[in-house]
């Protein structure tokens, strides 16, 4: 559609022909208004300017652009962080594995977040938990520069590296090892629906089975998990058997699986006996 000049901010809302949220978003955004004074500033109209980018906004999200990628920030664990199609966009779901790292995590903990992205899970921690010292890995160049971003936008310092999964920790061992990996199966329709085709897809898949990463995850923890320490892997919703299954293979204790907010079993964990 194409939004015109003079139209004004309530007739633009009214003909916009997305779901009324996605509306009232696009258009706060453009207009750099918050939701309340589009309803404040109903009556004023809009430039020719506004009409313009308006209907570029518009056309992206009809194409199928997730609108987190068009607003350029997706709320996540109460914290509006960057996004850019470089990153996976957060999900809700994922706050489980926040509030479960946190419950875990004693004072001063160090605490590792692998294949970080947008940095969410590390920055969250580091936000809600001043005392934590957090480290985040990425294999990107280009996400860690979101997370970075997104770090400094929090006023919070995680150290972040590059590099696949544990390589680029050296020799460090931490209390707790938190990761949300790709786990969608290669071939999954899901890959080719909703925001998904617009996301980074190595981020998504790993372009097997599903539990590649996850088996990486569960065989390399050890050498970077002190006595006692904890980890912590989110999965696919019909993995926790599996990914149980991998964390007692390889000699974990206290393995469990906590479900999120729709009752699916989301994350999985386990600890690593002190005789290990």
């Amino acid at each position: 559609m194409r939004f015109t000049a003079g139209m004004t901010i309530a007739e633009l809302l009214r003909q916009a022909p997305l779901a009324a949220l996605d509306n009232r978003l696009l258009a706060a955004h453009v207009l750099r208004l918050s939701r309340t004074q589009l309803v404040t500033r109903s009556l004023q109209s809009i430039t020719c300017d506004e009409a313009r980018a308006l209907d570029t906004a518009f056309a992206r999200r009809l194409a199928g652009e997730p609108i987190a990628y068009i607003l350029g920030s997706r709320e996540f664990y109460g914290l509006s962080l960057l996004v850019t199609p470089a990153v996976l966009i957060p999900r809700a779901d994922t706050e489980l594995l926040v509030d479960l790292a946190l419950e875990r995590a004693a004072p001063g903990a160090h605490v590792a977040d692998l294949g970080t992205g947008s940095g969410a899970i590390a920055i969250a921690l580091a936000r809600n938990r001043r005392d934590l010292q957090v480290t985040a890995t990425d294999i990107s160049a280009a996400a860690l520069e979101v997370a970075r971003q997104n770090a400094a936008l929090h006023r919070v310092a995680p150290t972040f590296l590059q590099g696949h999964w544990y390589a680029p920790l050296g020799a460090a061992t931490f209390d707790l090892i938190v990761s949300n990996p790709p786990y969608i199966v290669r071939g999954d329709p899901h890959l080719a629906q909703g925001d998904l085709p617009f996301e980074p897809i190595d981020a998504l898949t790993d372009h097997a089975d599903g539990l590649d990463a996850l088996r990486r995850l569960v065989a390399g923890a050890a050498p970077h998990l002190r006595a006692g320490a904890t980890l912590l892997l989110e999965h696919g919703y019909d993995q926790a058997d599996a990914v149980r299954a991998l964390l007692w293979a390889h000699g974990f204790a206290a393995v469990r699986s906590w479900t999120d907010l729709a009752g699916i079993e989301r994350v999985s964990g386990g600890t690593r006996p002190a005789s290990c």
